[in-house]
């Protein structure tokens, strides 16, 4: 098949002029930027903020949560040190035998240090805008919030904007979400502004340029699986193989949805996801196609469609990849040993070690964590099945009448083989947050 070439998965690295690069095995690095920004403290916030003091990269982070939270600043400290998911701060960055990860919580100042790096934390305002960036000498931001997703948007739109932390004195934004851009006539990639790029790292993340790019899409954690889990597929079978492409996330819950049955919003079109998350299994959207188009061109070839379905667990997440792929004319089928080896040498060449392949037999719980695994490939369950499909060409449009009648046949029989391909990923801080960060410091050392 061909597979021991054109499977590299690229670094995910900037443009520009060589740098010293973060090294995690060695601890190495270079400090290029003092100070990180961080916008929104829900999920993907708090989890960024763990993941960058256990990193260091920067030497401090500025927090902008936007409003006042609980009592006092002890209660923000009790939020930062305790996590249903993943456990205790100091557990997950040292251990069981470690002191607490957060002290020197300094009410007047805002500020408190969390494993040895001081961070501090905005409560003013959830304006982009309106966030003091500028004068926390803050370049670089991360926006967790999930609410600024247009970069069509001008930085004063009444409703905020994410071009309002470049007003605000920021340099470049990560956005830790795909873009949407609210006017519905636009077609996601014809109306990208120049500045504005897409990127999952590992496999297009040289599309950010530096030069040229302030605001940056980190798309989301199902895209960046599905990325992961097609683009070792198109290297070797190539896009004009694939006739068809489907996939279904068996998604972890997420904090759109409602513990308990309420009513919907004015206006909510999908009543689903005011329904208990604890008690149901939700039928629900996910734009990762749309998404998986910008990272991947070659998508735009192949027929796809993308379901969601949540479930009542916290995190771990699932992608169920449903490939027709059409035979070969020596009649060498496609088994699943094929695909599991595409994913085998893969993973092996990827050097950022974002696609991982097992054949042992997973659960969720056993990818919660998992150091920047942008996917697990369960080689177990892999599964396929070649069957011939009949089609009768006099019912093709725009076929030759005159070519159809010289034939003795006008039914002809096509070998298509269906493979069923299984990912994990860890929706929050295994796979997107930590691989997030890599986006991040890429940025960061290019600025």
């Amino acid at each position: 098949m061909g597979m021991g070439t054109g499977m590299g998965m690229g670094t995910g690295m900037g443009h520009g002029p060589p740098k010293k690069r973060y090294n995690q095995e060695s601890g190495k690095k270079r400090n290029l930027m003092k100070k990180l920004g961080i916008n929104g403290f829900g999920r993907i916030g708090k989890l960024t903020v763990w993941h960058h003091v256990g990193r260091k990269y920067v030497d401090e982070l500025v927090v902008n949560i936007g409003r006042e939270v609980g009592t006092s600043l002890a209660d923000i400290a009790h939020y930062v040190e305790r996590d249903s998911s993943y456990g205790l701060l100091r557990g997950y960055l040292h251990g069981y035998n470690s002191a607490p990860a957060v002290q020197d919580v300094d009410e007047a100042k805002g500020t408190m240090t969390i494993n040895g790096m001081k961070v501090t934390f905005l409560q003013a305002s959830r304006n982009p805008a309106q966030i003091p960036w500028k004068d926390q000498g803050v370049r670089l931001v991360v926006d967790t919030t999930g609410k600024f997703l247009d970069p069509t948007l001008p930085p004063d739109h009444p409703n905020g904007s994410v071009r309002g932390h470049l007003d605000a004195g920021a340099e470049k934004v990560v956005v830790s979400a795909p873009f949407k851009i609210k006017d519905k006539k636009s077609d996601l990639s014809g109306a990208m502004p120049d500045d504005a790029v897409t990127t999952v790292m590992g496999v297009n993340g040289n599309d950010y340029d530096p030069r040229q790019h302030k605001i940056v899409s980190n798309a989301s954690c199902t895209t960046t699986c599905l990325a992961h889990m097609m683009k070792p597929l198109l290297n070797v079978f190539g896009p004009r193989k694939i006739l068809s492409a489907s996939m279904s996330t068996i998604h972890a819950a997420t904090g759109s949805q409602q513990v308990l049955d309420r009513l919907p919003k004015t206006g909510a079109g999908d009543l689903r996801k005011n329904r208990s998350v604890m008690n149901n299994i939700i039928l629900t959207t996910t734009g990762a196609a749309k998404a998986l188009r910008l990272v991947i061109p070659e998508m735009e070839h192949i027929g796809f469609i993308a379901e969601s379905v949540r479930i009542p667990t916290s995190t771990g997440s699932l992608i169920i990849l449903v490939l027709n792929l059409q035979e070969e004319p020596s009649g060498e089928s496609v088994r699943r040993e094929t695909i599991n080896e595409v994913y085998r040498q893969a993973a092996e060449i990827d050097p950022n070690k974002y696609l991982h392949y097992t054949e042992k037999q997973n659960v969720s719980c056993d990818i919660i964590g998992l150091p920047k695994a942008a996917t697990v490939i369960e080689g177990h369950e892999t599964h396929t099945r070649t069957a011939e499909i009949t089609l009768d060409l006099k019912n093709v449009p725009g076929m030759d009448q005159g070519v159809i009648g010289s034939l003795k046949d006008s039914i002809i029989r096509i070998p298509v083989t269906q493979a069923v391909i299984y990912g994990w990923y860890d929706n929050e801080m295994g796979s997107y947050v930590n691989i997030m960060g890599d986006r991040v410091v890429s940025v960061a050392e290019n600025m």
